[in-house]
């Protein structure tokens, strides 16, 4: 199999090449509204000529009081539907498929963000020394699960609305779907945890809602953990039985990545101390469910040279997942095509604190793409630490901007599904967990906490290669 080889979903539509651009946190959101602006159209065109048969987008948040960064673009009921339809001509301005990464951050949330801070049960994220920077979650009520599910729903119909071609759920990365996922984070004893059916019940009651709301054309794809690689933590022999529970839900792509912000594998270290490959990280790990999964899978994850995707094409996947590389050289997939072997290495920092440096990666990484979205070329040689400095000076003015207006604006309420979601799994009681807040009523984000951390951000590109790692930003780079 070739790259430029099409590929033709289950749903009838047709992936012009075997290349995707995964998903990537643009941190590009325009205020009033946390909404798609020119900026993100131009670095989309950018993308649209390059040459990828499916774009993703960064992740869209499904719940305006719940952002992986105050950057990021926002998509519910009360959203302006105009700003994404010229988001998604943009995009598919090259003619390929363009799906929407849909998201709920969950725990993962920075204790400076107002709103709400959500997860299984009341743990929150361990990240050392940095550990304050984190919100400190509460556990989800039964309302508050039930909600969460139709928001994804709604984002998804609203997607379709748009002009996207697909949405792709995001249930990898630590975030709120994964955390269900993870033994872990989930500690409950209702119908949505213990066992792994009950775990996965809400990743497939997203996906059983989701379909209910869009059409038969309208693609619907996951994303989802090879492994957290953490010790105890979902693994590779769990994911195989979560893609068996989707078989017979019209799920057309799985894409395969890996890690959380405890554990960030896709900045190719683990805190389980598992080695990855030094490219195509997840590729030993994810390769042995080819065989079994019942739809296409896609692998991302550390892949910049022509050979690494060949090598994951020769393996068995449908699709090749590139983020970073794409930040770095937009046009990639369309020089492979032509013939030349160009290598995109993915920038690494040697800094002492590992946290903060996978955060400056993913600074400089944003900066890239913020030069693209100016109509700019990426610079071939940018200073990390002035890249860190200036994105955390930047989350600032966005964190007050989305503080002022999320007071004005406050969330729709969820509408009402077409039609209930069933359970996708046996087992398990029913019942809330104690301690939540209702939808209506969440317990909200707690305001920064005093001392040197409290004008620190989290700095996640989450998703593709590029990672969904959040540390830290101080004000004096390492």
């Amino acid at each position: 199999m070739h790259l430029s080889t099409p590929l033709v979903l289950r749903n009838g539509s047709r992936i012009a090449n075997r290349i995707a651009k995964a998903a990537m946190e643009e941190s590009l959101a325009r205020q009033p509204g946390q909404l798609p602006g020119p900026e993100i159209e131009e670095l989309y065109r950018s993308w649209a000529r390059g040459g990828s048969g499916l774009i993703i987008t960064g992740n869209v948040m499904v719940d305006r009081r719940a952002l992986t960064s105050p950057g990021t673009i926002v998509l519910d009921a009360g959203s302006d539907l105009a700003p994404f339809r010229r988001w998604a001509a943009a995009a598919g301005s090259g003619g390929c498929q363009v799906w929407m990464q849909i998201n709920h951050p969950g725990r993962q949330v920075r204790a400076d963000l107002p709103g709400v801070a959500w997860a299984p049960s009341d743990i929150g994220v361990n990240l050392g020394k940095h550990t304050r920077v984190f919100a400190r979650p509460t556990a989800m009520t039964e309302a508050d699960v039930q909600a969460t599910i139709q928001r994804f729903a709604t984002t998804a119909r609203l997607a379709e609305e748009a002009g996207f071609h697909g949405v792709q759920i995001h249930a990898a990365h630590g975030y709120l779907l994964s955390q269900f996922l993870s033994p872990l984070v989930n500690r409950r004893t209702d119908r949505w945890g213990g066992s792994l059916e009950n775990r996965a019940r809400l990743l497939l009651s997203v996906v059983r809602a989701v379909r209910a709301e869009v059409s038969d054309g309208f693609a619907v794809s996951i994303k989802i953990n090879t492994a957290d690689f953490q010790r105890g933590g979902f693994d590779v022999d769990e994911v195989e039985q979560v893609l068996a529970f989707l078989k017979d839900l019209d799920v057309d792509l799985v894409e395969l990545s890996g890690g959380s912000v405890e554990s960030a594998a896709t900045m190719g270290r683990t805190a389980d101390d598992r080695t990855l490959g030094r490219e195509a990280y997840f590729l030993a790990i994810a390769e042995r469910l080819v065989a079994s999964a019942p739809m296409p899978l896609m692998l991302t994850g550390g892949i910049g040279r022509r050979a690494s995707a060949e090598r994951v094409l020769a393996s068995g996947f449908a699709m090749v997942g590139l983020a970073t590389a794409l930040a770095l050289r937009p046009d990639l997939p369309a020089r492979w095509e032509k013939g030349e072997d160009i290598e995109v290495a993915a920038p690494r920092l040697t800094w002492r604190d590992r946290d903060i440096a996978s955060a400056g990666v993913l600074a400089l990484v944003r900066s890239h793409m913020s030069r693209v979205s100016r109509g700019l070329a990426p610079r071939a040689r940018t200073s990390a630490r002035l890249a860190f400095v200036l994105d955390a000076l930047r989350n600032r003015g966005l964190t007050r901007a989305y503080g002022r207006w999320l007071a004005q604006h406050p969330a729709p309420e969820p509408a009402t599904p077409r039609e209930p979601a069933g359970d996708p799994a046996s087992g398990g009681g029913s019942g809330p967990v104690s301690g939540g807040g209702s939808d209506g009523g969440a317990v909200a984000v707690p305001a920064p906490v005093a001392g040197p951390e409290a004008s620190a951000v989290t700095g996640p590109v989450p998703d593709g290669d590029a990672g969904a790692v959040a540390a830290p930003v101080r004000q004096t780079p390492p």
